[in-house]
């Protein structure tokens, strides 16, 4: 599976909506990694809307938390569907 999160890729969310990823940032401060991406298709299925977000890389690729979401039926948070 294709885990490299790069600029003009899509990722569907598990709970639904779909990622289109815009850049990859750098905070300022502490070098961290940021995923920049619009959220569209929401339809209230998260705790955001549709927009622009910015999320750490690291939690973009994490697994899915079995204990919070034991339905979900994808391993990770977000999973790429269309490569750039």
């Amino acid at each position: 599976m294709d885990r490299e999160v790069t600029p003009f890729s899509v990722w569907q969310h598990f709970k639904g909506p779909e990622a289109f990823v815009i850049a990859i940032a750098e905070h300022s401060e502490t070098g961290e990694k940021l995923v920049v991406y619009r959220c569209t298709g929401n339809n209230g299925q998260t705790n955001h809307g549709d927009g622009i977000y910015a999320r750490p890389l690291a939690m973009f690729l994490s697994e899915v938390d079995r204990k919070k979401y034991p339905n979900a039926t994808q391993k990770y948070r977000l999973e790429k569907i269309i490569a750039k």
